[in-house]
């Protein structure tokens, strides 16, 4: 899937500005993602950091988003924080922190803006049907570049060394967005969908894009994933090694999906920070940090 591609099927759909659902930045948890494990919680404070809530210009009106970035006087490298299937809640927003505390411009745009709130839905199947299967690919991608855009007007993000980090739901729009925007320096996708079935709004599966990576992938996955199969991650392994693209997959034995929320049950500690540590290390090695 090249830019040109998503870019004819961005012309194809019609947004319109009555359709905005999302107009701010939400607070807390996702209704879907309870019952909170508050005793695993991370909490990152804002001590040395300049966090806030912004809006986005895109082609069709503004988003919300949510940014992170020391509170210093220098450019920092920019990473695009992609949300999980629950959205731009508390989560993906302390993500943004972590990402800043290490020295980076965070910035994670609200990807459902117009499609609905999903803060507000409490089953995951309704969230799924009502809302994540009604989000275009090719609007996640113009959405990701309307926030580069933005980036790219202040003094404090260096855009020449952009990254883009995602979760689960977030984590296969990863591997969409490194065969999208070919001035990406690194990407590190946590336990995002690479089967599935396609759609018009969804044409292309992560297993059909080996041929079309712009750039190095870090793939993060769970063994004993109840939605990912490791035969799927294996095979996109094999297939990216006979594109000759320098991506690796991670595979963590005995690990759930979601390994990296930890104000969820499927929290993993070890495979976390294991990851968060190799993720890091991912955007150093490519020229990110």
């Amino acid at each position: 899937m090249d830019g040109d591609h998503l870019k004819s099927l961005t012309s194809k759909t019609h947004f319109s500005r009555r359709d905005f659902v999302i107009t701010g930045v939400t607070t807390g948890f996702a209704l879907a993602a309870q019952p909170v494990q508050a005793q695993t919680i991370i909490t990152t404070d804002a001590k040395g950091l300049i966090a806030e809530a912004i809006q986005i210009p895109v082609p069709d009106g503004k988003i919300p988003a949510y940014y992170a970035r020391p509170d210093g006087k220098h450019s920092y490298p920019v990473v695009l924080v992609i949300q999980e299937i629950f959205g731009l809640h508390e989560h993906i927003q302390d993500i943004c922190r972590r990402l800043a505390k290490a020295g980076y411009f965070a910035v994670a745009p609200a990807l459902y803006a117009r499609q609905g709130d999903p803060s507000k839905i409490s089953d995951i199947q309704t969230l799924l049907k009502e809302i994540v299967s009604k989000v275009p690919d090719a609007q996640v991608a113009s959405d990701l570049d309307a926030t580069v855009a933005w980036a790219k007007n202040d003094k404090h993000a260096d855009i020449g060394r952009l990254a883009v980090t995602g979760f689960c739901w977030g984590g296969r729009q990863v591997w969409l967005y490194a065969a999208h925007n070919r001035h990406l320096r690194a990407a590190v996708a946590w336990y995002g969908p690479v089967a599935g079935t396609t759609d018009e709004l969804h044409p292309k599966r992560v297993l059909d894009l080996a041929q079309d990576i712009r750039a190095p992938v870090l793939g993060l996955y769970g063994a004993a994933d109840q939605g990912i199969a490791v035969a799927d991650v294996e095979k996109l392994r094999d297939e990216l090694k006979a594109a000759h693209k320098y991506c690796k997959l991670v595979i963590y034995p005995d690990t759930p999906h979601g390994f990296n929320a930890d104000y969820r049950p499927s929290y993993r500690p070890e495979a976390a920070k294991d990851g968060w540590k190799r993720m890091l290390e991912w955007f150093k090695q490519h020229g990110v940090a």
